[in-house]
């Protein structure tokens, strides 16, 4: 583990269960927490969150929030754009040309853009 991220047992295996594969994963805390009670690790909920928070602190990973009071957590650390399935409450990549922006706001004065979050939401055609 990198980033200087103190790699205890339950970060291990969190970690594992993220990126073992080498596939991009966007995840819940709970469906994190899930995946891992399922493979014997031996987790709490408040772990699993904090764990996360570490993650993303690090660079490891990002969050994403959808609509204030439900994150995602994204692998995938590059700036790039997401679809939300409304009707699942899922959420997946979408292309870098999915959005363009013609030009960047410029920030307020004394701050600077840490990242551009875009997220499409999509419902299905009634």
């Amino acid at each position: 583990m990198s980033a200087d991220v103190r790699p205890t047992k339950q970060r291990l295996a969190l970690a594992e269960l993220l990126v073992g594969d080498g596939r991009n994963r966007h995840v819940t805390a709970e469906s994190l927490y899930g995946s891992a009670s399922e493979h014997g690790a031996q987790v709490s909920l408040a772990t699993v969150y904090n764990t996360l928070r570490t993650f993303c602190d690090a660079g490891l990973m990002n969050e994403i929030t959808v609509d204030g009071h439900r994150s995602y957590f994204d692998t995938r650390v590059d700036e790039h754009p997401h679809y939300y399935w409304e009707e699942n409450s899922s959420i997946t990549d979408a292309p870098k040309s999915a959005v363009a922006f013609a030009k960047e706001p410029e920030a307020p004065e004394g701050m600077s853009i840490a990242r551009v979050d875009v997220v499409i939401r999509l419902t299905k055609n009634s």
